[in-house]
């Protein structure tokens, strides 16, 4: 043990390189426990390097609880259980020399367009934030006041919603304020009746607190509230300017029907209004919110319309509940970044936020327009499009005779990535595979191309 000797590489520190492959004999039981390792001036010695290098490698295994210091003998080996290290190496050689299929067009719903983000203009606002006191310091508990005014105003505006600032509160998304909100809820509510299908994420946030889930059936041609008396629980959530994943809309019947029933049942509905500023066809709907709100909890976001990595939604409570919540969280940091909340509110005082929106709508419209036009092209009677009027992605029912796993694996073989619905349904699955194909971050010789694929993937299948 006296003379160790080992090549470096130039990548990594030495005392970094040392420090590991001593953790790696200990590990591996190369090395055995009470065994005295060289001194810092013998290794320094041995390996050509300083003793200030060698005690950092030893400070960092002393620290890590691999050796131990003895005073006037100096360093031994501790003892570790080499079995629980075995395998490691082997794992990741296991994971590296895997085969990575190259992915040509990936039709993600997540994503937007990243040629027609206002990249200068964020990133101005943004160094100006920089120089704000406030951005050096923890933020305000249920958001900054100023983007909180700033979103009240363009709830006013665009979704008809009336409320003040106070009664917003801002997060980082939409699944981690309804995981909070379930905290207060459950103390009312031992049940949520969510849409099937609908958006999975909501579902397994309510799972999280063990509420019990009754469903309200949704088609393509919109919710099915026939049943809508005969269930027991108060509490409803839903997506009524964009249903996900099928797109619809509910018309004003269906929302005055829920506002009349959640009145009579003395509950609460959870409108989620996730991307309703994308709408191609006529003007957003207005939110259930801005009709009765009361007795509604709206939740919006800036993740789907602008930037899914700013972590940025909000939602607007009905004072019984505003109480309550800010009763319970005034103790909890805000998970919002506020370099991202501040930076908001200047882009919104600006009017940037508007412009955005409304370049974007003609730029999305375009895009989807030219989708549809190309999947009615190569793939023609094999699919049936849904929800081309509105959002980032449309789902296509596969009239093919295969299931929805061999129509991904497929598309996957040609260097397509397609995403499941399988994952939205509760209760009841489609007798015809439906694909979910985003398109916000795709220019249109890539929608072009993925079409292509689809095509060769998937008809080849019907030969």
């Amino acid at each position: 043990m006296k003379n160790i000797i080992f090549a470096f590489k130039d990548d990594a520190p030495k005392y970094k390189q040392i420090y590991e492959q001593f953790k790696l004999l200990i590990e591996q039981g190369n090395i055995h426990a009470n065994e005295q390792l060289p001194s810092i001036r013998e290794l320094a010695n041995s390996l050509q390097v300083s003793r200030n290098t060698t005690l950092m490698a030893y400070d960092q295994l002393l620290a890590e609880g691999y050796i131990r210091a003895e005073k006037r003998k100096g360093y031994f080996v501790n003892e570790v259980e080499p079995h629980l290290f075995q395998g490691k190496d082997d794992s990741l050689q296991n994971k590296q020399t895997e085969t990575i299929q190259p992915v040509l067009i990936d039709f993600r719903a997540g994503a937007v367009d990243q040629a027609h983000f206002p990249m200068k203009i964020w990133r101005k606002l943004s160094n100006q934030v920089l120089t704000l006191q406030k951005s050096y310091q923890y933020g305000e508990a249920f958001g900054e006041m100023c983007l909180r005014e700033q979103v009240a105003t363009y709830l006013l505006e665009s979704r008809g919603v009336k409320t003040e600032a106070n009664s917003i509160i801002i997060g980082s998304s939409t699944q981690q304020m309804l995981i909070y909100l379930g905290h207060i809820l459950k103390d009312e509510f031992s049940g949520v009746i969510i849409e099937d299908p609908g958006y999975d994420g909501a579902r397994e946030a309510f799972r999280f607190h063990g509420f019990t889930l009754e469903t309200l059936p949704v088609f393509e041609t919109g919710a099915d509230f026939s049943n809508l008396n005969r269930l027991q629980e108060r509490l409803i959530y839903v997506t009524p300017s964009h249903h996900s994943p099928y797109g619809v809309s509910m018309p004003i019947q269906q929302r005055q029907t829920l506002i009349n029933w959640v009145n009579k049942k003395e509950g609460y509905i959870l409108e989620d209004d996730y991307d309703s500023e994308f709408r191609y066809t006529q003007q957003p709907f207005p939110a259930l919110a801005s009709i009765h709100s009361e007795r509604v909890i709206y939740l919006g976001n800036f993740s789907k319309s602008f930037l899914p990595g700013i972590r940025l939604s909000y939602m607007v409570l009905p004072q019984p509940i505003l109480h309550r919540y800010k009763k319970r969280f005034r103790q909890f940091e805000s998970t919002a970044s506020v370099l991202s909340q501040l930076t908001m509110v200047e882009f919104m005082k600006e009017g940037e936020w508007l412009r955005h929106i409304k370049r974007m709508r003609v730029v999305y419209r375009k895009k989807m327009q030219h989708f549809i036009s190309n999947i009615k092209h190569e793939l023609g009677d094999h699919v049936t499009i849904i929800g081309e009027q509105s959002g980032l992605y449309i789902l296509v029912k596969v009239h093919l005779n295969c299931s929805e796993e061999r129509l991904i694996q497929r598309a996957f073989k040609y260097g397509v990535k397609v995403y499941p619905t399988k994952i939205y349904f509760v209760n009841r699955n489609p007798e015809t595979p439906v694909i979910k194909l985003g398109f916000g971050h795709l220019d249109f010789d890539e929608i072009t191309q993925g079409v292509k694929l689809l095509k060769s993937a998937w008809l080849s299948l019907h030969r």
